[in-house]
C-alpha cells in the first residue's frame, strides 16, 4: 500500500515574508507535457549476502510486522488488464512497465483488453474512492479479487487477507484517477511490484521503492533483481522460509555475479520504537507541533544505529521538513546534517537530490543565486535517472530564479519552460503548475524587491 506521506513541494512559505507567501499565482502559458523515455537499467550496490537478508524480510513480513508463513506469487504467465477510464499517461506508463518487468525482472507478463481475463486488474478511480476505504493510502492492491465492486463485496472475506495466501492467483490494484499523471505512474510501479513479489516495506533500503520514506518513484535495479529471484525457477509458491534461504544464495550468484558469494547476511536491527515515531512524523494526522515532537524523537532514536544509517539522515531529513513553518533556521541544520549523512553513502543519490532542493531553496531566499545554481546542477542527471518529474521541475524553477538573480535572462527562460514541462507531468493540473511556480518565486529576493513574477 503506497502510502500519502509529503507532496513533493517546499514548504516555502518560511524562506519568504508573509506578503511575498501569499503571491497571486502567475498566469503563464505552459508548453507541452514532459515525459520519460527508456530507463537505464543500474545495477544494485549491495552484497548478495544482504540482498538475500533482504528478500526474506521483504517477503515474509506484512508492513505492520506480522510474520508470513508461506512463500507465494504468481505462478504461469501473467496478464494485466485495466478497467474504467484511464488517461492516455496511465496507459503509456504501464506499457512501459511492463517493458522493464519483461527485460530486467525477466517476467512472462502481458497486457490485455479490458473484457478479457487477467491476473492483474488496474482500476483507476477517484481518490476521495480510495480513501473511503483506506484513508492514508494514496493506492492499494489486494489478492484475490478482480474489481472495486468485487473487493467491496469481499473486504472482509479471509481468502482477502495476504497471510492466508497459498499462492497468488489474482489481484487489484486500485489507483486514483484525479491525481498527476507522475502520481498514478509510481502507484502502478509499487502496487503491480507488491502484488507480484515483496509485500513489505522496510526504511533501511536506500535504493528501493519497498520503502515508506518515497523517495523512489519507480522500480529501481535492486527492486528487478528482488523480483527476478522471486521467480526464479528454483522456488516456488507454497514453500516456507527455511526453504527459500537454502536456496536464495545460489540464485542471487547466478543472477548477480558481482554481488559475490557467501552466508545470507545476519539479522538487521530491529526499530519499532523510531518507526512509529517516523510513522507519527510523517502522517497527514495530528497536529504539526506533534509530528515535530516525533520527528525530534525520531531522530533521538536514529541516533543509536550508526552515524551513516539511512534512517538516520531520513529523521534529519522530516525533521527539517517538520521545522520549516516555525524555526527555518533549525531547518536548514536539519537538511543540512542529513546531505551530510546521505553523502556519505553510495546508494542515497535520490535521497541527496531531495535535501538539495530544500537548501537550494534557502540559498536562493538568501539571494546566493550562484551556489543554488550549482546545487540544482549537481543533482539534475540523478532526478532525471529516478524518474522524478515533480522534484525535476522544483529543481529546475529553483535554478531559473537563481540564473535571473545573475542576470542570465535566456538561460532562466530556457530552465523555466523546461520545468513547466516537466511540471505538467509531475503536478498535473495547469494550476497546480502555476502554484509551483508562485512558490518558487515568492521566495526570491528578486521578486520580493520588486513584486514580479516570471516572464
Amino acid at each position: 500500500m503506497k502510502w500519502i506521506i509529503f507532496p513533493v513541494a517546499l514548504l516555502l512559505a518560511a524562506c519568504g515574508s508573509p506578503q511575498t507567501t501569499r503571491l497571486a499565482t502567475p498566469d503563464i502559458e505552459l508548453p507541452p507535457m514532459r515525459t520519460f523515455g527508456q530507463t537505464a537499467p543500474q545495477a544494485p550496490v549491495y552484497s548478495n549476502a544482504q540482498i538475500a537478508r533482504d528478500f526474506l524480510d521483504l517477503t515474509f513480513h506484512l508492513e505492520n510486522g506480522q510474520a508470513l508463513q508461506t512463500f507465494t506469487r504468481v505462478e504461469g504467465p501473467i496478464t494485466v488488464r485495466v478497467l474504467g477510464t484511464a488517461p492516455q499517461t496511465l496507459s503509456r506508463d504501464l506499457d512501459r512497465l511492463l517493458t522493464r518487468l519483461r527485460a530486467e525482472a525477466r517476467l512472462p507478463i502481458t497486457r490485455v483488453a479490458a473484457d478479457q481475463p487477467a491476473t492483474i486488474t488496474v482500476e483507476p478511480m477517484t481518490r476521495k474512492q480510495i480513501q473511503s476505504v483506506a484513508p492514508t493510502a494514496a493506492c492499494f492492491v489486494r489478492p484475490n479479487v478482480s474489481s472495486w465492486d468485487e473487493y467491496r463485496a469481499r473486504r472482509n472475506d479471509p481468502a482477502t487477507f495476504w497471510n492466508r495466501l497459498r499462492e497468488r492467483e489474482s489481484l487489484a490494484v486500485f489507483l486514483p484517477n484525479d491525481v498527476s499523471p507522475q502520481e498514478m505512474r509510481d502507484c502502478l510501479h509499487e502496487e503491480i511490484a507488491q502484488g507480484l513479489g515483496p509485500v513489505n516495506d522496510i526504511y533501511r533500503l536506500s535504493t528501493s521503492i519497498f520503502n515508506d520514506d518515497n523517495f523512489h518513484a519507480v522500480l529501481t535495479g535492486y527492486d528487478m533483481l528482488i523480483l527476478r529471484a522471486t521467480y526464479d525457477q528454483s522456488l516456488r509458491s507454497g514453500m516456507s522460509r527455511q526453504q527459500v534461504a537454502q536456496r536464495l544464495p545460489s540464485i542471487l550468484q547466478r543472477l548477480n555475479p558481482r554481488g559475490g558469494t557467501g552466508a545470507i547476511a545476519p539479522p538487521a536491527r530491529q526499530m519499532g520504537a523510531w518507526q512509529r515515531a517516523i510513522g507519527r512524523a510523517t502522517s497527514p494526522r495530528g497536529s504539526a507541533a506533534a509530528r515535530l515532537t516525533a520527528a525530534k524523537r525520531a531522530v533521538s532514536l536514529a541516533s543509536g544505529a550508526g552515524g551513516s544509517d539511512p534512517r538516520l539522515a531520513f529523521s534529519h531529513y522530516v525533521l527539517g521538513r517538520q521545522s520549516l513553518a516555525t524555526d527555518p533556521a533549525a531547518a536548514l541544520q536539519a537538511f543540512l546534517t542529513a546531505g551530510t549523512i546521505y553523502q556519505t553513502r553510495q546508494d542515497s543519490g535520490v535521497q541527496e537530490a531531495h535535501v538539495a532542493l530544500q537548501v537550494a531553496a534557502f540559498q536562493l531566499s538568501a539571494g546566493r543565486g550562484e551556489i543554488a545554481q550549482q546545487l540544482v546542477d549537481q543533482n539534475l542527471a540523478t532526478v532525471r535517472r529516478a524518474e522524478n518529474a515533480s522534484l525535476l521541475s522544483l529543481l529546475l524553477l529553483v535554478k531559473a530564479e537563481a540564473l535571473e538573480l545573475q542576470s542570465r535572462r535566456a538561460e532562466a527562460d530556457a530552465a523555466r519552460r523546461d520545468a513547466l514541462a516537466w511540471g505538467r507531468y509531475g503536478f498535473g493540473s495547469a494550476r497546480e503548475v502555476r502554484t509551483r511556480v508562485a512558490e518558487i518565486v515568492a521566495i526570491s529576493p528578486r521578486s520580493r524587491a520588486q513584486g514580479e513574477g516570471p516572464t
